[in-house]
């Protein structure tokens, strides 16, 4: 397995640490920050190949971290917090995390879920190389760009919602059930 680099951040240094901790038993490459500032500020230097962050930080909070690495880059992002509402989880994966965990969690069930995503993220980068672009009548996916255009109108769709999209359309010709779709696209 290749060595991945996944940026931690959360304000709780305890959090922090025991998630490094684990990833780290896994055979990846950690860093941690203490705020939103730094950690966006890492990942402009040097993009990692996974995000887990806390909403309640000093300075950006998790949710503006996400929008903002969201602008530039369809990397895996995981929300973890104590924030547990339901509107909480909504907005954190509206604005584009792939992932909502609730604290306190298990550090096992992370682990597992950070493997999900880096599965499905490699899955999507092979069948990217197989068809970057789908024309369906006057919308065009960009796979290569996770965008789905409307003409010359970005449909602003999350990551996630691209994806299915994507694999509906790719898979147009045949019917797809729930257990394909939940398998090949959220691993």
């Amino acid at each position: 397995m290749v060595q991945k680099r996944i940026y931690i951040a959360d304000d709780e240094v305890n959090i922090r640490n025991i998630i490094q901790s684990f990833l780290i038993k896994e055979g990846n490459q950690v860093e941690t920050f203490h705020s939103g500032k730094t950690v966006v500020a890492a990942f402009e230097r040097k993009p990692a190949d996974m995000l887990i962050i806390a909403v309640m930080m000093p300075g950006l909070d998790g949710y503006e971290v996400c929008r903002h690495i969201r602008s530039t880059s369809s990397v895996p992002i995981i929300i973890v917090s104590a924030k547990d509402t339901e509107q909480d989880k909504i907005t954190g994966l509206n604005l584009g995390s792939d992932d909502y965990l609730t604290k306190p969690f298990s550090p096992m069930e992370l682990v597992a879920r950070v493997h999900s995503l880096f599965r499905r993220t490699e899955q999507a980068q092979v069948h990217k190389l197989e068809k970057p672009i789908i024309h369906i009548y006057d919308v065009i996916l960009d796979n290569d760009n996770k965008r789905a255009m409307l003409g010359d109108i970005d449909i602003g769709l999350t990551c996630m919602e691209f994806n299915v999209l994507f694999y509906l359309a790719d898979n147009g010709s045949r019917a797809v059930s729930r257990s394909e779709l939940l398998g090949k696209v959220w691993g």
